[in-house]
C-alpha cells in the first residue's frame, strides 16, 4: 500500500518572511519544507536565512526545535545562556525554553529548523513571544563545556573512521558517539537523548561509493537534506536522483531504499519520533574541564 512521502528540490527554494508570532523578526526569512499543508504528523523541516544584525525575538514553542547551520553564524539566546553556531554547528531548544536568535556576523547565516511535532498555524504556529532574554557574550559550541552542553559541531572531517583516536575525539562533537560504519555508510548522532530531546533526533550519515541501503521502512518519519554528493532513492516505488540542496520526507510505513554511485554522499537526517536511545554510549560532562576555563578567563 503507498504510504506518504515529498520531495523537494533545491531549485524550489523560495525565502518569505515568518508568519504568525515571529512576523516581528528582523532581518528573517523562511523556506518550509514539511508543515502542516504535509502529510508530516511529527516532523517540520525548513531552512532559515538571517541577514548581518538581524535578530529573532524571544519566544517559545510548545515544540521541540533543533537547528543545523550550513552557512554563516547564528547565536543562540536562552536564559544567561549564547552558543554562537557556525558551519557545521547544530544544537537543541527543549520545548518552553525562551531563546532568541541573532547574527552578528557580516555575512547571512543559514540554519536548518526542525520542529516536532508540526507546529498548527491554527494556533499561532505553537509559538509565544515572551519578554526579551538579555543578551550574553556568546561562547563558540564546545562538547566539553557545560555553558554549552546543547550544542556541538559536525565536520566532513568527523564522519572519516580514521579520525577516531582519543586524542581526535576529545577537542570534537565525534567524542560523543562512536562512528557507526556499516556495509559502506557511516553514521554520527548529533541531536540525541544525550543532549536531552525527546521528542526527536538529528544525524549525519555519509556513503561511500557503491553503499546501499535496501528497501525498509520505520515506524517513525524520517527527513533528509542532501548536502554533498549525489544519491539515487525510492520512495513507495517513485525513483529520485537527490542533489545538493534537496529534500526529501519518507513517512511512517513509506518502503525507502538508497543507492550510491562512485563518489560519497553525505546528507543531514532527522527522526521524528526517535529511536530508542542505545545502550553504553552515554557522554558526560566534564566539570573539571569548566573549572579551568573559568580560571583562564578570570586570569
Amino acid at each position: 500500500m503507498t504510504t506518504h512521502h515529498l520531495v523537494r528540490r533545491a531549485a524550489d527554494l523560495s525565502w518569505s518572511p515568518p508568519a504568525g508570532p515571529l512576523a516581528a523578526s528582523v532581518g528573517l526569512e523562511q523556506w518550509s519544507v514539511v508543515d502542516a499543508s504535509t502529510p508530516a504528523v511529527h516532523t517540520g523541516f525548513g531552512l532559515s536565512r538571517l541577514a548581518p544584525g538581524g535578530r529573532v525575538p524571544s519566544h517559545v514553542h510548545s515544540y521541540e526545535e533543533s537547528l543545523y547551520v550550513t552557512d554563516g553564524h547564528v547565536v543562540v539566546q536562552t536564559p544567561g545562556e549564547a552558543a554562537r553556531l557556525g558551519p557545521g554547528g547544530y544544537g537543541l531548544i527543549p520545548i518552553g525554553v525562551p531563546h532568541s536568535l541573532r547574527n552578528e556576523g557580516e555575512d547571512d547565516a543559514r540554519f536548518v529548523r526542525v520542529s516536532v511535532p508540526v507546529p498548527r498555524p491554527e494556533h499561532d504556529f505553537d509559538t509565544q513571544l515572551v519578554p526579551e532574554v538579555g543578551d550574553t557574550d556568546a561562547l563558540d559550541a564546545d562538547v566539553r563545556d557545560p555553558r554549552t552542553r546543547r550544542y556541538g559541531q559536525i565536520t566532513e572531517a568527523h564522519m572519516d573512521p580514521a579520525r577516531q583516536s582519543q586524542e581526535l575525539l576529545e577537542v570534537s562533537a565525534s567524542m560523543r558517539t562512536a562512528l557507526l560504519v556499516y556495509s559502506g555508510i557511516s553514521l554520527k548522532m548529533m541531536v540525541d537523548s544525550d543532549l536531552g530531546s525527546v521528542l526527536s533526533s538529528m544525524f549525519m550519515v555519509q556513503y561511500e561509493p557503491h553503499g546501499a541501503a535496501g528497501l525498509h521502512d520505520h515506524p517513525l518519519e524520517e527527513t533528509y537534506l542532501i548536502l554533498d554528493g549525489t544519491v539515487d532513492a525510492t520512495f513507495d516505488g517513485a525513483e529520485y536522483h537527490l542533489e545538493p540542496g534537496d529534500v526529501a520526507w519518507a513517512g511512517v510505513g513509506c518502503q525507502h531504499s538508497f543507492r550510491n554511485g562512485d563518489g560519497v554522499v553525505r546528507w543531514l537526517e532527522t527522526q521524528a519520533p526517535p529511536l530508542p536511545p542505545r545502550h553504553g554510549y552515554r557522554f558526560a560532562r566534564d566539570w573539571d574541564y569548566l573549572r579551568k576555563r573559568l580560571e583562564g578567563d578570570a586570569g
